[in-house]
């Protein structure tokens, strides 16, 4: 598939704060169906963090603004299966949004990804990448037990909190990363305990931002002595677990 689109990347400082880019994935190649060949799949373009990057400095070593990922290779009797298109990167700095021409951010999970894990033994797990809940999934708010659902069949859970805390949106609440913590809980809590049960881990996100390793320690202290930082967050979001 390929889309086409102009990206609008957006970083408040003292020089530019945002660059309308123009970006458009490959397109796929030729299949062979008298043999049941398949064209190669078109490349993909990849947004990529690096900690020294500015956005005038992407404007000046990219003045046409145009990122064309390599499109895929045709089928042929020689090479039934086509060999995919070369990917192409954006480096941008760190801590940016991206938004498409409507305004809309577009670096998110919408819906549940599926994959495995394969190991060196040939042991392989299966993950699910699943959209993250929001305040009142349990009630179904958002994409609620339709995810939710998701979870239920799950062995284990891993959470991925981001560092700096999370806003759906300008109408609703900043929550911490400790509150975000304390909310997904409850929001499972109130879907179904049994969740609670199942072993969890918990991955914290966004680490390469500035001051990140201070709020890390904050967040640290916060688990390890949660009864001393519940009054942040409303009596009835706080779990009974």
């Amino acid at each position: 598939m390929v889309h086409c689109s102009c990206s609008l990347f957006r970083k408040y400082g003292n020089f530019i704060d945002n660059l309308r880019l123009f970006a458009k994935g490959g397109s796929g190649g030729m299949g062979y169906p008298r043999l049941g060949g398949e064209g190669g799949k078109g490349g993909d373009v990849w947004v990529v963090a690096h900690k020294k990057m500015t956005l005038k400095q992407l404007k000046d070593k990219y003045p046409q603004k145009r990122f064309v990922a390599g499109e895929g290779a045709n089928s042929r009797v020689s090479a039934l299966q086509g060999s995919k298109g070369k990917d192409c990167e954006i480096p941008v700095p760190v801590g940016i949004s991206v938004t498409d021409e409507n305004g809309k951010i577009i670096v998110t999970t919408l819906k549940p990804e599926l994959g495995k894990i394969m190991y060196n033994d040939f042991k392989q797990i299966s993950v699910a990448d699943l959209p993250g809940l929001i305040e009142g999934a349990h009630m179904n708010r958002g994409m609620g037990h339709k995810f939710l659902k998701h979870i239920e069949r799950t062995r284990q859970l891993l959470f991925v909190v981001d560092i700096s805390g999370f806003q759906l949106s300008s109408q609703t609440q900043y929550r911490t990363a400790f509150e975000t913590i304390i909310l997904l809980t409850k929001e499972l809590e109130l879907y179904n305990e049994g969740l609670q049960k199942k072993p969890a881990l918990l991955a914290v996100n966004k680490m390469d931002l500035p001051d990140a390793q201070h709020k890390f320690h904050e967040l640290m202290n916060q688990l390890q002595n949660p009864k001393d930082f519940l009054h942040l967050v409303e009596k009835q979001m706080i779990p009974e677990r």
